[in-house]
């Protein structure tokens, strides 16, 4: 159990170790020991505290190189990403998971905190191994090798205060560190629940590395408690020959073991009672005595029945006749070399869209570059966007960099979220689409390139244009075009919708919704749209058990509180602010004459909207 500490105690620590140079024992009465050990191996690696640590992100080239490269713990820890996502929406967190050096290969959760996370380069592409980012959970947890948590003044680095982090190390079957899970939030927020959740999420992921790869060998799960086989709590060993060659963390723990028993162990050391190959549940005898229930799976147990894959699945996004539509003619715009713009609330698949448009491209066969101009710090993005020379300022790469536009020739690049390119950028941006060459910073010469442009938003970009805050010429250079994707809330099918993504998401036929559960899922909102939906199926398909239909008491609390019935679609205030929307258009993007229209003050139309 992690000992509470103050943080009156944290700021007095702090003091004594950065200030005075107190090192040793008065700290250990202010600070948990990991956190005391870890700040001590920061200093003697000579890491200044006051300073922003020079982290250099990864580009999106070699983001997309080592997220393949972890491909099947990315794949394994997905449902309980998911999973946590749903809560770190509620409680302004981001859920992380790293490799095991601390690379971060995916973040998921709150928008706005995940904005300010990435001031301090909290996001993929990043190592927040200790060694580079000091005393920070994911870093120290791997360091350490056990769950932490690191709050607020905690942290090594003065600007990572901002942040309460929880992580816990992911071990894979063979005792070896393969990556981290965690969450994190803002420091000003009790996030005491955090650790528990990572540590919960962590051992689901340890327990369904055993669902692949051990057909030919036998498996024991055991468990003290009988109710417990079967979950991810119970214990897991694995033998070859009667001999130990695999195991998790609760079955060592069960039989009084540890890692070194891999490879030297034999079942009769560890058990002086084995079940039958029957694959019934059989109680066990350890050599102390203690009683224990395990059954033995694969080689020389009763046969199990085998997943039936379901026919291919159909990729890209789950669009209706219209947008389909809209995508096809998106299609000959960018042939024409004309930019199309996506707009739609978060989550409604804006970069399945344009990934599809690419697909269906004549520029298939060239790079897709993907950037989030939210969650690439102001300080970055030009260097990311248009890349530099060697020098070109402090903490450059000795080589320099291309940039993303130089990354993207010959093929497509997106700009999500492009509402949010800082306004000097959007200038820059706006040469470089009519002169089709970049100038990368350090005074290097334009390099000519031949980029199709596809941007996306969740804004209205015409009121951010009257609000100042985004350029007119930009917004006229890059919206010849727009495709809108409607929130799942209004699209008629939701019902269809749910059948569909389940049967993309989930290859096992033995697993299905019940009807109640179904249509609870149809009658609620998302407000996430089809990213909450998606995290929610995959939820509930790691919840299910074969031939047995999830049930609606499987479903998180927020929608098992909505109503049961749908709600209608037509309401006042959807009615209320599609009417100020085709004002706007009817007035030309023109926000004020509109406002004079409908008799509504400025302010309100704008709030409204912006809001929406």
């Amino acid at each position: 159990m992690r000992q509470e500490v103050s943080p009156r105690a944290v700021l007095a620590a702090r003091r004594q170790f950065f200030q005075q140079g107190l090192h040793d024992r008065p700290l250990a009465a202010l600070l948990p020991e990991p956190i005391l050990r870890s700040w001590k191996r920061c200093a003697e690696r000579g890491l200044d505290n006051a300073a922003l640590p020079r982290l250099e992100p990864l580009t999106a080239h070699e983001l997309s190189a080592i997220a393949e490269r972890h491909e099947r713990l990315r794949r394994l820890c997905r449902p309980e990403v998911e999973s946590l996502y749903a809560d770190a929406m509620q409680t302004g967190c981001v859920v992380i998971l790293t490799d095991a050096e601390g690379m971060i290969l995916d973040a998921l959760g709150n928008a706005d905190f995940a904005a300010r996370a990435a001031q301090v380069a909290l996001r993929p592409g990043v190592l927040w191994g200790e060694s580079s980012t000091g005393t920070n959970a994911v870093g120290t947890a791997l360091v350490e090798g056990r769950p932490i948590a690191v709050h607020g003044g905690e942290h090594y680095y003065d600007p990572h205060a901002i942040l309460s982090c929880s992580a816990a190390p992911i071990l894979d079957p063979y005792g070896h560190t393969v990556g981290a899970l965690d969450m994190s939030g803002p420091a000003a927020v009790d996030h005491r629940h955090a650790l528990g959740l990572v540590r919960l999420a962590v051992e689901q992921i340890e327990h369904r590395f055993f669902d692949e790869g051990f057909s030919d060998r036998r498996v024991l799960r055991l468990q003290a408690d009988r109710a417990l086989l079967g979950t991810s709590r119970e214990g897991v060993l694995v033998f070859e020959d009667d001999r130990l060659v695999a195991a998790n963390r609760a079955g060592l723990g069960l039989v009084g073991a540890d890692w070194s028993a891999l490879g030297e162990k034999r079942a009769g050391e560890l058990l002086e009672r084995l079940p039958g190959s029957d694959g019934d549940t059989h109680a066990l005898r350890q050599p102390g005595g203690r009683t224990l229930f395990g059954r033995f799976e694969g080689a020389r147990a009763r046969p199990q029945p085998t997943p039936r894959p379901r026919a291919p699945r159909e990729e890209g996004p789950l669009l209706g006749a219209e947008e389909r539509a809209a995508l096809g003619r998106a299609v000959r715009m960018v042939a024409a070399d004309v930019p199309v713009l996506i707009r739609g609330e978060t989550g409604t698949g804006k970069e399945m869209a344009a990934r599809e448009i690419h697909r269906q491209s004549a520029r298939a066969g060239g790079p897709f570059v993907a950037v989030n101009c939210a969650a690439i710090p102001e300080t970055l993005i030009e260097s990311e966007l248009f890349g530099y020379e060697d020098g070109a300022f402090t903490g450059a790469r000795r080589q320099g960099r291309r940039g993303l536009l130089r990354e993207a020739d010959g093929g497509i690049l997106f700009l999500d979220e492009i509402g949010d390119m800082p306004l000097a950028l959007q200038s820059r941006l706006l040469r470089v689409l009519q002169e089709r060459e970049v100038a990368p910073l350090g005074g290097g010469r334009p390099v000519k390139i031949d980029v199709a442009l596809l941007c996306a938003t969740h804004r209205d970009l015409r009121l951010l244009v009257e609000a100042g805050s985004f350029r007119q010429d930009l917004y006229f250079r890059i919206a010849h075009y727009t495709v809108e994707l409607p929130p799942l809330r209004r699209l008629p099918d939701r019902a269809g919708i749910v059948r569909a993504l389940w049967g993309r998401l989930v290859a096992d036929e033995r697993l299905t919704l019940s009807e109640g559960c179904e249509a609870r899922l149809a009658a609620y909102d998302w407000p996430g749209n089809f990213r909450q939906l998606a995290g929610t199926l995959k939820a509930l398909a790691a919840l299910a058990d074969p031939f047995r239909p999830v049930g609606e008491d499987m479903l998180p609390p927020d929608i098992l509180a909505a109503p049961a019935a749908s709600p209608p679609v037509g309401t006042l205030d959807a009615l209320t602010v599609e009417a100020m929307r085709q004002a706007v258009e009817a007035c030309g993007g023109n926000v004020s004459q509109a406002a004079r229209r409908l008799g509504v003050n400025r302010s309100t139309l704008y709030r409204r909207l912006f809001h929406a």
